[in-house]
């Protein structure tokens, strides 16, 4: 299911980091101080790895490495 902004707007901290995902390995990850980044998991080698995209703050996303290949849903 993909993430709506209501969700990532409303995402409060808690006592750990937690993860708001999407079905396509994008992530949000909420600090216990409240900061907020997004992900991007993907493989390499068969190891999961995640990719710092951007914070809440900014709208620059990287593009993707023609070497990554997204998760399975």
């Amino acid at each position: 299911m993909a993430l709506t902004a209501r969700q990532v707007e409303t995402a409060k901290p808690k006592d750990k980091d937690y993860k708001l995902s999407d079905e396509r390995g994008l992530f949000l990850l909420v600090k216990p101080n409240g900061s907020r980044y997004w992900r991007m998991k993907y493989r390499v080698a068969g190891k999961e790895k995640s990719y710092p995209s951007a914070s809440t703050r900014t709208s620059v996303w990287p593009k993707p490495d023609s070497n990554v290949t997204m998760p399975a849903k």
